[in-house]
């Protein structure tokens, strides 16, 4: 979403989990002023952009458990300490496809960039949340009261949602803007009455019984999407590979169901984390097997990318993150995933 990004979970854990989560839209401009800039690497492997979010991460146990060789996938993972310079990177060409989220793709499409998305890896679904007081029971009793959130990101998307499920406005709170890891501080330290942020602050905030979530991205299914976005070049000289990684992918989600404790600690290694500290992520990640694919994927399920984006994008116009009006149908290519399952 726009840059619905956050910031990573272990090599910036003092800053938060999954630079997915940073700036919305910051990336549009950028995006667009590098599109087609440059020509796709000339070797056959596929590069792909991955990071610090655990529905990129478990790329990573794709690869160490030979699921990509399984599928004849000749693939190259390319990590991001910082997401953003992924964005740019598959928008310029440098990638032939980048893990990102259905917000930043956003856009890029806006711009008119040959992207497409050819996977959902996963959704948040508890991931992300509203902490509140124990004295504060629902999102009404926030009106008047203070949000430490940072601004234009995923936290702020999530905020206008609960408050507009709830008949209300952000003008009916008070919002400071803070980055995840500060929001997180002043919410502990009393100094806010609420802050809206992602794991680990969740678990943080949780454990110290000063706080509780009143709303997560759980409760706004289908709207915090992770993707694998490839360039329409890649996926005509490069299909064989993208469709045998969607196969890998879903032997990978099989793997992280069947073998838990061992997919942690493949991940965790990636962020420089323990495992037992990994794990805190998984329970709040949805991640997509081949049934929610096709869901998310059909254009007809009200969750899937195409449903969603109005709401998407309307968020990201309001706050002026992007220019002109994405076509979502032109975002998505269908065809791998179906030819992966076929």
């Amino acid at each position: 979403m726009l840059s619905v990004s956050r910031p990573n979970t272990g090599s910036l854990l003092c800053v938060g989990p999954a630079l997915k989560h940073k700036v919305l839209g910051a990336m549009a401009a950028v995006a667009a002023a590098m599109a087609l800039a440059a020509p796709l690497p000339a070797a056959a492997e596929v590069k792909v952009g991955v990071s610090d979010w655990p529905g990129w991460v478990a790329w990573y146990v794709a690869e160490q458990k030979g699921f990509f060789k399984k599928h004849g996938a000749d693939v190259k993972l390319v990590w991001f300490a910082n997401y953003t310079d992924s964005i740019s990177a598959l928008s310029s060409g440098k990638l032939d496809a980048n893990s990102q989220t259905w917000s930043d793709t956003m856009g890029p499409l806006a711009k008119g960039l040959p992207l497409k998305a050819i996977l959902v890896n996963d959704n948040s679904a508890g991931n992300d949340a509203v902490m509140v007081s124990p004295k504060i029971k629902s999102i009404k009793d926030l009106k008047g009261k203070t949000v430490a959130l940072e601004e234009f990101s995923v936290s702020h998307f999530v905020l206008a949602t609960a408050l507009a499920k709830n008949g209300m406005k952000p003008a009916d709170v008070k919002i400071t803007n803070l980055s995840a890891g500060d929001a997180a501080a002043a919410f502990l330290a009393g100094r806010v009455d609420a802050a809206v942020v992602w794991n680990p602050w969740i678990h943080q905030i949780e454990s110290s019984g000063k706080g509780k979530a009143v709303f997560t991205s759980k409760d706004m299914p289908g709207l915090i999407p992770d993707l694998l976005v490839a360039q329409d070049k890649a996926i005509k000289a490069k299909r064989k590979d993208l469709v045998g990684m969607i196969k890998a992918w879903f032997d990978t989600v099989a793997f992280i169901a069947a073998q838990p404790d061992e997919a942690a600690k493949i991940m965790s290694k990636v962020v420089s984390l323990k495992p037992d500290e990994y794990e805190v992520f998984l329970p709040g990640t949805k991640f997509f097997d081949a049934a929610a694919n096709r869901s998310a994927m059909d254009g007809k399920s009200p969750q899937s990318l195409v449903a969603v984006a109005p709401t998407v994008s309307a968020f990201l116009l309001e706050h002026k993150l992007i220019e002109g009006k994405p076509d979502p149908a032109k975002g998505v290519d269908a065809s791998l995933l179906a030819e992966a399952l076929k």
